[in-house]
């Protein structure tokens, strides 16, 4: 098999794996209407969306024929929103319909050294969702360094998540090949069925492929798979969909995440 046809492979794996996101501060219902009809390509489905709170019943009835899951943001992007508030947005974005949510943990604890707040948050946005996909986003690159990644990413397991997320895609520095392997060895030492999302700046077909790489070295060559693997993002699409063929000019995609 030749070099172009494992990225092909690759390209058509990621996209099975993709959270196409839009979460610009712009936003509007004509952008996700263009978001939703983006994510239904003729080479399949991306795994989710990923929106705004106000926009999830939308998302969810525009989808509501599709396999694509509606994930929406909570605590977003600061991590530091009322409790009360972030389990308000988690509760009724569920009665919307969101199939996934997307929580920034307190992460600037983590940095004053005061990590063990995460879990029993995670924990209460975690009663407000009830069964749905819980997401923690670390903020890695706010965490910078290697031993509080892994703290941060030890505590949100803790909390009892199905995703680690690496970033809001809102800070100078996002996702890197680094934060996600401290991560994807925190999943392993843990033994529980936890999935990987990096997100923020992952924006190509070959950073895509380094960073399910890195996942299949650590987890094993069939761990990498929609129910445990995704990839957060927008302007990927149009890299992933002309790697597999897809010539037609689009316009650009929003720049930003």
């Amino acid at each position: 098999m030749t070099d172009e046809q494992d990225m092909t492979k690759i390209a058509a794996l990621a996209l099975s794996c993709l959270d196409l996101t839009n979460l610009r501060d712009d936003c509007d219902e004509a952008a996700i209407h263009d978001l939703c009809e983006r994510a239904q390509t003729r080479f399949g489905p991306v795994a989710a969306v990923c929106v705004w709170p106000r926009f999830v019943a939308l998302s969810h009835s525009l989808l509501s024929k599709t396999s694509i899951k509606v994930a929406t943001v909570v605590n977003f992007p600061s991590g530091q929103d009322n409790i009360g508030k972030v389990r308000e947005t988690t509760a009724q974005a569920v009665t919307d319909g969101a199939n996934e949510i997307d929580m920034v943990i307190p992460w600037a604890e983590v940095l004053q050294g005061r990590s063990e707040v995460v879990a029993p948050t995670i924990r209460s946005v975690r009663s407000a969702a009830e069964t749905v996909t819980l997401k923690a986003i670390l903020e890695t690159g706010m965490l910078e360094q290697p031993d509080l990644i892994k703290e941060a990413a030890e505590q949100s397991l803790a909390g009892g998540v199905e995703f680690l997320k690496t970033s809001t895609g809102k800070v100078p520095f996002n996702a890197t090949p680094m934060a996600a392997r401290i991560m994807l060895k925190a999943i392993k030492a843990s033994g529980l069925d936890v999935g990987l999302k990096p997100s923020g700046g992952v924006k190509t077909t070959e950073e895509a492929a380094e960073y399910i790489a890195l996942s299949r070295e650590i987890m094993g060559d069939d761990w990498v798979r929609p129910e445990r693997f995704r990839i957060g993002g927008s302007r990927i699409l149009d890299d992933l969909l002309t790697r597999l063929g897809d010539t037609t000019e689009r316009p650009a995609a929003p720049r930003g995440y």
